[in-house]
């Protein structure tokens, strides 16, 4: 995301309320909430982490172990708890 000059988007009128408001510093314009995407879900991560979560917990009601589990997937007790419990 590169800088714009307010001068040259928004009319005078806008750009003297601005300026009532925050003085001459710098003003940042978040984009709209809805154009945000989720976490992971560009790049495939959070599916493949969801297919992970529920491969381990299918591995789990096949019968292993929380510390088998963990020694799988080179997760902690903990994780592998959290995971198998949300």
């Amino acid at each position: 995301m590169s800088y714009i000059n307010a001068k040259n988007v928004l009319p005078g009128w806008l750009l003297e309320e601005v300026r009532n408001y925050t003085g001459d510093g710098l003003v940042y314009i978040p984009p709209e909430q809805s154009s945000r995407r989720e976490w992971g879900s560009k790049s495939g991560a959070r599916q493949l982490l969801e297919t992970r979560n529920d491969e381990i917990r299918r591995k789990k009601k096949e019968g292993r172990t929380v510390l088998q589990l963990a020694g799988e997937y080179n997760l902690s007790e903990d994780t592998i708890k959290r995971i198998l419990y949300r």
